[in-house]
């Protein structure tokens, strides 16, 4: 399996979330994680949660936790990592920035992350 360097955006320190939930299971599964949110945090005694929208390198995925009202603000940042593929988790679909990253030569994808994990589909 290769590994994956994956941006989570809508990071959480909650561990009820499924942003948190992902965060642990892609670590777990050997992939660098960089985690971005709203509000700065740990995940796991371990992760940052970064407010700054890092110009991280390399990145293969985005991982969305961030409902479609609330993506816009977002998008420049996502298109600026250049991705090679953004997961939309459940509901998080939206056709406007699944078309500007067709325009960027961006993958997207309709999945939940973590079933993907699970079933090493990642």
């Amino acid at each position: 399996m290769s590994h994956k360097t994956t941006v989570v955006i809508g990071a959480s320190d909650n561990p009820d979330r499924y942003a948190y939930k992902a965060i642990i299971s892609l670590t777990n599964k050997g992939h660098l994680v960089y985690a971005e949110g709203q509000r700065k945090g740990i995940i796991n005694d371990a992760i940052p949660i970064s407010i700054d929208r890092k110009p991280y390198k390399d990145i293969d995925t985005v991982t969305l936790y961030v409902g479609a009202k609330n993506q816009p603000n977002w998008y420049e940042y996502i298109l600026s990592l250049k991705p090679k593929r953004i997961i939309f988790n459940p509901g998080t679909e939206n056709e406007e920035l699944m078309q500007l990253a067709h325009n960027n030569h961006i993958e997207t994808i309709e999945a939940c992350t973590l079933v993907m994990l699970s079933i090493d589909n990642y």
